[in-house]
């Protein structure tokens, strides 16, 4: 079992975070370990701390070989 990390998120229209600017999020990575995706996940939102409409998470793929 391989295991990727991403992140997604970016720019919403909104604090309800439903809908993206532009219709697309913004995707990083992949990376083979966690704690590689939450030290840039942790850049990233840090980066954008003082935008209340920016938004990012980890997201996790698992690939069953």
């Amino acid at each position: 079992m391989l295991v990727k990390y991403w992140i997604v998120g970016g720019q919403y229209t909104n604090t309800d975070f439903d809908e993206l600017i532009g219709g697309k999020a913004e995707v990083r990575g992949p990376y083979r370990e966690r704690d590689d995706a939450v030290q840039a996940w942790r850049r990233l939102a840090s980066a954008t701390r003082h935008d209340c409409l920016a938004r990012y998470s980890i997201a996790e793929e698992v690939e069953r070989r």
